[in-house]
């Protein structure tokens, strides 16, 4: 492969990046080129030593969208990090996906049971409206027992959710060095 395809290649590869970071992109392998070639190797050495520029481009999108994920956690970012991350080997599509959706299923369970318990009273409001001649004393206290509860829960899982996010975004960091093959102390 020359250089012209394996740039070309690259480029195509990388169009679901911003313009600003493909052409940075671009602009490094170009260096690569001229280094290469001034130690005297043909480019048909260099395009085998960097690589297939679609596994190159897999692993940039990766690390760029896990970037995005950890300065900016919107719920967005974080899906395009682990769609990413997954994209870059079958492995990964047990042990990225697998983790998140368990993650995901945590954090919907655990803030649905604390809007629940908060909306208790509103239920038994409802409760009394069509059954007037239900109402006891201890349901009332029940509820907004269940709705102290709830507020707990919730602000729990506020603190918990932050925290699962940013371990996730850990260990997805660390799964992607793994299947890069750079681990290394960070």
């Amino acid at each position: 492969m020359t250089k012209k395809q394996f740039l070309m290649a690259l480029e195509t590869a990388l169009r679901k990046l911003p313009a600003d970071e493909r052409e940075e992109m671009l602009q490094d392998f170009e260096e690569h080129f001229a280094i290469g070639v001034e130690e005297g190797k043909s480019e048909t050495e260099i395009t085998e030593a960097l690589g297939s520029p679609q596994q190159i481009a897999k692993e940039t999108i990766a690390t760029y969208h896990l970037d995005q994920a950890e300065s900016n956690a919107t719920t967005g970012n974080i899906f395009r990090a682990v769609w990413a991350a997954v994209g870059l080997s079958f492995f990964n599509l047990v042990i990225v996906l697998g983790p998140f959706i368990a993650l995901v299923g945590i954090i919907l369970s655990g803030w649905i049971a604390g809007i629940a318990f908060i909306g208790s009273p509103l239920l038994l409001l409802i409760n009394v409206i069509i059954y007037p001649n239900s109402f006891e004393l201890v349901e009332l206290f029940t509820t907004f027992g269940l709705c102290g509860l709830g507020i707990f829960i919730t602000m729990g899982m506020y603190m918990a959710t932050k925290g699962l996010i940013k371990g996730f975004m850990t260990y997805l960091q660390f799964n992607m060095n793994l299947v890069k093959g750079g681990l290394h102390a960070q």
